[in-house]
């Protein structure tokens, strides 16, 4: 998987960055979880994955690329003020998001 950021934007009002990416994959290769892009884009940000929200991961159909939007926060306060709760979800493994359930 490669991931290519095609545009970033600042938003000092929000204090988070807006990225436009597209991921390139092998031939035989599904589409990545959102977690694995997550952390991908992490890295290629070189900040922290809990600062990172993916809003939106789509396959063009028939081809091995996908595109996508993310929000890069400067801190996880910040992303859960501003974040829906279901991108919060979306964004979070499985495990917390069962213990964030029960509490």
């Amino acid at each position: 998987m490669q991931v290519k950021i095609e545009s970033t934007k600042d938003n000092p009002l929000l204090k988070r960055k807006e990225v436009e990416f597209t991921i390139i994959q092998g031939p035989k290769d599904k589409t990545p979880q959102r977690l694995e892009v997550k952390k991908a884009l992490a890295i290629e940000m070189q900040v922290s994955d809990d600062v990172v929200m993916v809003k939106r991961l789509q396959t063009k159909t028939g081809t091995n690329i996908a595109k996508g939007i993310a929000n890069v926060y400067q801190s996880v306060a910040q992303a859960k003020i501003v974040e829906p709760e279901y991108i919060c979800k979306r964004n979070s493994t499985p495990e917390k998001a069962k213990e964030e359930a029960t509490a």
